[in-house]
């Protein structure tokens, strides 16, 4: 199932949490013109790396199939961020 929603937060410095959330599909939307350059620039390395075009694909689609349900966290000094995948 593709991803829907991301959820990022992030703690200022004063304690509070900013949440910011992503939609996915209307982002995808908006730069799909960019996949005219993506896709051509994907095979080009492909056949420079000898890595098999429709495995790669397979790959991409496996991991994009994986993100739902993921979470990370980065914490450094008092700034901290969440991500959250659904």
């Amino acid at each position: 199932m593709m991803p829907h929603l991301v959820t990022v937060r992030h703690r200022r410095s004063d304690g509070r949490w900013r949440r910011l959330y992503v939609p996915v599909l209307p982002v995808l939307l908006v730069l799909s013109p960019l996949l005219l350059l993506i896709v051509p620039a994907g095979l080009v390395a492909c056949l420079v790396l000898r890595v098999s075009p429709v495995g790669a694909l397979r790959g991409v689609g496996q991991l994009l199939w994986a993100l739902p349900g993921t979470r990370f966290e980065i914490e450094q000094g008092r700034t901290a961020v969440l991500v959250s995948i659904r």
